[in-house]
């Protein structure tokens, strides 16, 4: 992580309008010191990088006034995230990569806070659900309130007159607003793991070990039928269900299959099975 002129930098531009930013840099879910900061940072360095919120990052890729946009689909602990529907309405943008994460979460409160004075706190609601069972053991009589990221759960912290509030977020976000780690390592390992996706405008050329990830919108009726195309054509990998919201009997599933698009089986199915739509071909990372 940067000092706190990265900070500054990262929340001027926040506020800015979408029409502000430019089509060579790569939005991020604002503001700065969220996980979904340290995967752009991971993924791109922080040269071109400009955090915005959730109607800006997703206005801004429909306008294609950014190149690319980072934001986290999954989860090994909740499943899908509150993102991935707004993904679904994108209606040209490709997922283009995609980027999987062990995370660690630092309970983080201003200087000289105890861990007996906290009694509030704020994270963004996946983060809620992947501590649950550390706040369960360790602070159970604690309010626990959402937050839109990260980050914006450290500034909220950092800007309040209080001390009994903490914010549950990655180490660097302690560094970005002036916070102390009080317990760090929080649901470390394996077992919490977050995929990110990176979208954009043009599918990657394959690389020889690809994955791509598809949208079945269908009916009860035709759900066999497209499974069994679906398995003529590819090794399924994995399956999320989203709301059909038309009917009861309609359904919409993200489905992620080994291979490229290019590819003539998974070509083929595209060009026969008006079903599935293609959200994107990328290499694979796990």
């Amino acid at each position: 992580m940067k000092t706190l002129s990265l900070c500054a930098v990262t929340m001027a531009t926040l506020a800015m309008g979408v029409s502000s930013i430019t089509s060579a840099q790569i939005a991020y879910l604002g503001p700065a010191g969220s996980w979904t900061h340290q995967a752009c940072m991971d993924l791109f360095g922080d040269t071109h990088l400009v955090a915005l919120d959730r109607q800006a990052l997703f206005e801004a890729l429909r306008a294609k006034t950014v190149a690319k946009a980072c934001v986290p689909a999954t989860t090994s602990v909740v499943g899908a995230t509150p993102y991935l529907d707004d993904v679904l309405a994108l209606e040209t943008v490709q997922v283009v990569g995609e980027y999987p994460k062990a995370l660690g979460y630092s309970l983080l409160a201003k200087p000289g806070t105890r861990r007996e004075d906290i009694r509030t706190v704020l994270a963004h609601p996946v983060a809620l659900e992947e501590v649950k069972p550390w706040l369960d053991l360790e602070m159970p009589d604690v309010v626990r309130q959402p937050a839109a990221s990260g980050g914006a759960a450290a500034k909220s912290v950092a800007e309040g007159t209080g001390p009994g509030m903490a914010a549950m977020g990655p180490p660097g976000a302690a560094r970005l607003y002036g916070l102390t780690p009080i317990v760090s390592g929080i649901e470390e390992g394996p077992h919490n793991t977050t995929r990110w996706w990176v979208l954009g405008h043009a599918i990657p050329a394959p690389s020889g070990h690809d994955k791509t990830t598809l949208l079945l919108t269908v009916d009860e009726e035709g759900f066999q039928r497209s499974l069994q195309a679906l398995a003529r054509s590819a090794r399924v990998l994995a399956v999320y269900e989203r709301p059909g919201k038309r009917s009861l009997d309609g359904h919409r599933y993200v489905i992620d299959i080994v291979g490229h698009a290019s590819q003539p089986e998974i070509a083929r199915l595209l060009t026969e099975h008006a079903e599935f739509r293609l959200l994107g071909s990328y290499p694979r990372r796990y």
